[in-house]
């Protein structure tokens, strides 16, 4: 299978300014960044870099948004692997996918978002052939980030950080949760969203207890019926 019919193929150009973030995972993240433009002064002093980061939490709510940011910020091409397209009922050919990805991320000295990172760390059924098969998987897995080198960056994200393989998780140096917007979050985002539209436009029903994606996606529905209607009773229906 060609390399590039298993990545997500995604140019959008997204600054640290466009992701809602907590306070304390806008400072971490920022400080991930910083560690990576000044790799080369840290290592003098013999202090690692960290780049292996997990986001988990509500769908969403951020996560892939992070990884476009980060990738911006450092100028690193961004490689994006849905990890539940391409796991396969033969793990070996799934585990030799995954091994050419990392292999170009190296390469490259890009950043490697591994989505639905979940997919590969969850039981996929009781037989014994079937389990063991997939803690073949688990193992490369684990092998190819323990020597990913911190040149490149790996971000994996996932929404079920619970089924997830423990030694999986014990591989990144950061874990940071998204969680759902609350209340007064999101009318910041509704007013931020709004706010290029006419005034007549903006006067939408806004719903809470959503993701930051659901309220997106719904503002920009109901804007558009409005905008269709205005069209709509300008057009001569005796033509």
């Amino acid at each position: 299978m060609n390399l590039s019919d298993l990545l997500i193929n995604d140019k959008e150009q997204v600054s640290l300014d466009d992701v809602l973030l907590s306070q304390d995972n806008k400072t971490r993240i920022g400080q991930l960044i910083k560690e990576h433009f000044y790799i080369v002064e840290l290592h003098n002093v013999g202090l690692p870099v960290n780049n292996k980061l997990l986001l988990h939490g509500s769908s969403g709510c951020g996560k892939t948004t992070t990884a476009k940011a980060i990738a911006s910020a450092l100028k690193k091409p961004l490689l994006i692997l849905d990890l539940s397209s391409i796991v396969s009922a033969r793990i070996g050919e799934t585990s030799q996918n995954i091994k050419q990805i990392f292999d170009k991320a190296i390469r490259e000295k890009a950043v490697l978002f591994l989505d639905e990172f979940d997919q590969v760390g969850k039981a996929r059924g009781n037989d014994d052939k079937d389990v063991g098969e997939m803690r073949r998987l688990v193992n490369t897995l684990i092998q190819l980030i323990d020597y990913f080198p911190d040149k490149s960056l790996l971000i994996a994200a996932t929404n079920h950080a619970h089924i997830i393989d423990k030694a999986l998780m014990r591989r990144f140096q950061l874990h940071i949760s998204y969680e759902m917007p609350t209340a007064t979050e999101l009318d910041h985002y509704y007013d931020k969203l709004l706010s290029k539209f006419p005034p007549d436009m903006q006067a939408i029903t806004r719903r809470y207890d959503i993701s930051y994606a659901e309220a997106k996606d719904d503002a920009f529905t109901q804007l558009k019926a409005t905008f269709i209607s205005k069209l709509e009773q300008k057009v001569d229906i005796s033509v």
